[in-house]
């Protein structure tokens, strides 16, 4: 309950401001949406995703019985929220942050299923968001999932991301992916 009167309180300050500011704003936007052309927008950025340390980026909320017999991890859903950056660096500019969750749904290799919303917190993106939604073979040299929608500058977006793992430690799980983007929205 504190949590949510603080978040109430930051909306009302203004220190976290929402996209949409009214229901006319987006009723505007939709009638205008006959003259809009659509616009294509490639973007580039590197996710990382910490299992391990202090502070760990995702967490695993659940564990079926025979997950770690499993030589794909069959079963584990974790839960994240990952910076995204401008470079592979972790102390590269901060672009925004993947939150989402991803499961092992292979039982012969490692794959994922991805729900995730990139929310971008700097340039002409800043508070816009897109969503993505599918099937990441993480050990493949190079993935593609579909972009199925988006807020603010993103609303109807359509695409696909491509994903190649730029580090991973096998170890520990931590990985660093570079993201490619090509989205297409109004």
């Amino acid at each position: 309950m504190i949590k949510l009167a603080l978040v109430l309180l930051l909306f009302s300050i203004g220190i976290a401001t929402p996209l949409v500011h009214s229901t006319n704003e987006v009723d505007e936007w939709i009638q205008n949406l006959h003259h809009a052309k659509e616009k294509v927008s490639r973007l580039h950025f590197y996710f990382h995703d910490t299992l391990s340390g202090k502070n760990p980026s995702v967490v695993e909320v659940a564990e079926a019985s025979m997950t770690k017999k499993s030589p794909s991890l069959f079963g584990l859903p974790n839960i994240f929220d990952d910076p995204l950056t401008e470079g592979p660096e972790p102390t590269s500019m901060l672009v925004g942050r993947a939150q989402g969750l991803y499961g092992s749904t292979g039982q012969q290799e490692l794959s994922l299923l991805v729900a995730m919303n990139s929310v971008f917190t700097t340039g002409k993106f800043n508070g816009c968001s897109l969503t993505i939604l599918g099937r990441n073979a993480a050990l493949q040299p190079l993935r593609e999932m579909p972009i199925i929608g988006g807020t603010g500058a993103f609303r109807l977006a359509r695409g696909f991301v491509t994903a190649k793992t730029y580090f991973l430690n096998l170890t520990s799980g931590d990985a660093i992916v570079k993201y490619h983007v090509v989205a297409i929205h109004y």
